[in-house]
């Protein structure tokens, strides 16, 4: 039978690929067990967009946010940014700014039938390395033990922490004033806390006793060192040049960017933070002087996709490359293998659920499991490449969850004047 109308024959067509017309109509989140809340745009063409916010963060700093974006159309990736870029902070208080980028990147590859490293200028590698987030053991031989078993799983790229937790209830190796050591709400220069010689030598035997077992071949970077002054990060940093490390990693809190540039002139060792830093601005004292070797940015901090690119090119001016922080579901490690497939200085992406039974089953459209042989494929699908696993996510659910992605009809009209100037 032959249509009798325009409006007819449209019935008939997927109309999916009219990005001009694309406009978001809903948006909704829901929390699993691992990584931050889940953000999903829905739209008046049927396909939806994926983002996450990051680990530990609020969804109140996305759902505030939906007012502001309903009707947009989320091709306007830069446009609909600024616009909201101004909600963001550091930390988790830029998750939800993050993770609507993310899922506005997700929505414009769809809508133009590209993956999102296209829309980010196109791509440097075709699979991008990972490297896991791996638990201490009190015990070095324990602990090099567990490293090998991620080089016998495909990694070469290894991180543990080393820290003064290792020391505590040991005699004479820290000096603090009383209650300092089990502190955590207190920035590093005002804790009062000595890592005495013996401590810092205790350090050492640890780290030389991990590199007995994994050898000198792998790259391992150290991390959580504790809540330390300067100083003493410094005396630990010169010590620890003897094990040729890949980087030391947030010794001392980002904001103290003259203190990073002490730092790293005192040691051999490369020195690496960005992990809570919101945008590329923060970014620069720390390029400006070097104060760090290594850029470590966290797409679901870091502004998203596109900011995250800019922030790498701007460390490749400087002669920094970069390295990716991720603690989060397949939805961030995507949105970051599309930001390191981009960007010409990446070095290697974090992953913190190597463990999980169930992670790799979280999404479809992918290898499973997501990483092979220390690598994620770049994938050529439109957009992140990635769909939920309906089912998993639900068997899955954070305790805090009654409902999956339930609605937020209360956030739609929530309103306000949020021009910056007069």
């Amino acid at each position: 039978m032959v249509p009798d109308t325009h409006e007819q024959t449209l019935d008939n067509v997927n109309t999916a690929s009219r990005p001009s017309d694309l406009k978001i109509t809903d948006m909704r989140l829901v929390k699993a067990a691992v990584g931050g809340p889940i953000l999903k745009l829905e739209t008046n063409q049927g396909i939806h967009g994926l983002g996450e916010v990051r680990d530990g963060a609020s969804k109140t700093f996305a759902l505030m946010l939906k007012s502001r974006i309903l009707g947009e159309n989320p091709c306007d990736v830069d446009r609909v940014f600024r616009k909201i870029k101004q909600f963001g902070h550091h930390a988790r208080q830029g998750g939800g700014v993050c993770g609507i980028e993310m899922a506005l990147m997700d929505l414009a590859g769809k809508a133009y039938g590209v993956p999102c490293y296209q829309l980010a200028g196109g791509k440097f590698r075709d699979r991008v390395r990972c490297y896991s987030d791996t638990p201490t053991l009190r015990d070095a031989t324990e602990m090099g033990a567990k490293l090998k078993e991620r080089m016998d799983r495909g990694f070469t790229f290894l991180k543990m922490d080393v820290g003064i937790g290792l020391l505590r209830d040991i005699p004479d190796t820290t000096a603090a004033p009383d209650g300092h050591l089990r502190t955590h709400g207190m920035m590093h220069p005002f804790t009062g806390i000595r890592v005495t010689d013996k401590g810092i030598g205790l350090l050492c035997e640890y780290v030389e006793t991990v590199r007995s077992v994994i050898g000198y071949e792998v790259p391992l970077a150290l991390d959580h060192f504790g809540h330390i002054g300067v100083e003493d990060c410094i005396r630990i940093a010169k010590a620890m040049d003897k094990y040729c490390l890949a980087w030391l990693e947030d010794m001392i809190p980002w904001q103290f960017a003259e203190q990073y540039v002490r730092l790293s002139n005192s040691c051999d060792t490369p020195i690496c933070t960005g992990e809570d830093i919101y945008c590329k601005e923060d970014f620069r004292p720390l390029y400006q002087p070097r104060g760090i070797a290594v850029a470590h940015p966290d797409i679901a901090t870091s502004g998203g996709i596109l900011e995250t690119k800019k922030i790498g090119d701007e460390a490749e001016e400087h002669g920094i490359s970069m390295a990716l922080h991720m603690a989060g579901t397949p939805i961030a490690a995507m949105a970051s293998v599309h930001c390191a497939a981009a960007t010409q200085n990446f070095l290697v992406l974090e992953n913190h659920s190597v463990d999980s039974p169930w992670w790799d089953d979280m999404v479809t459209g992918l290898p499973n499991p997501i990483i092979r042989d220390g690598y994620i494929d770049v994938p050529d699908t439109p957009g992140l490449g990635i769909e939920l696993n309906d089912d998993v996510i639900k068997e899955h659910l954070h305790a805090s969850e009654t409902e999956y992605f339930a609605p937020t009809t209360d956030w739609d009209d929530e309103r306000s004047h949020d021009r910056l100037w007069s």
